[in-house]
């Protein structure tokens, strides 16, 4: 028994498994590298309190972030003049392959009580590892930062506090 438009979506499927491996096995043997790197320069360039993170989830996806771990050193005197000031961690700029092999590139705002959590991310892009360049990946520390300057020093629209 021969039928041929369930042959031809059984081909689809195999050609779909094939493009998830093919996405995966760029991660691995490039993407990866290429983000880990790229970030782990840019924390030593630029050292504002940063670190690069490496996570894997049970096998079924990984990401690589880059966060403010600590306050920048040269700006720990200004913070000291300040007794109630308090540097929020959980800022991240993440790069996650998905189980499709896609990459999903997000930003993770601090954790804040008084922040409504549908404004805790926005996602930035999904493309295919073979897409992710050192270029794109400074582009998006770019756009990091100019994100975390808004959060930072919202404007009086979003204002927290009285």
């Amino acid at each position: 028994m021969k039928i041929d438009y369930l042959e031809e979506h059984i081909n689809d499927y195999k050609a779909s498994i094939k493009t998830v491996v093919d996405k995966k096995t760029i991660w691995q043997t490039k993407t990866k590298t290429l983000i880990s790197n790229t970030l782990n320069n840019i924390c030593k360039e630029y050292d504002i309190g940063w670190k690069v993170q490496e996570l894997n989830w049970i096998g079924t996806n990984e990401a690589i972030n880059i966060t403010f771990n600590s306050f920048p050193k040269e700006l720990i005197d200004c913070t000291n003049q300040i007794p109630t000031y308090q540097f929020i961690q959980g800022a991240a700029l993440v790069f996650s392959q998905s189980y499709s092999g896609d990459v999903h590139t997000f930003i993770l705002f601090p954790f804040v009580e008084q922040i409504p959590i549908e404004n805790s991310s926005i996602e930035l892009e999904v493309c295919s590892p073979a897409d992710i360049t050192e270029k794109s990946i400074i582009e998006k520390v770019d756009t990091f930062l100019k994100e975390m300057i808004k959060w930072e020093v919202p404007s009086t629209q979003n204002k927290l506090g009285y």
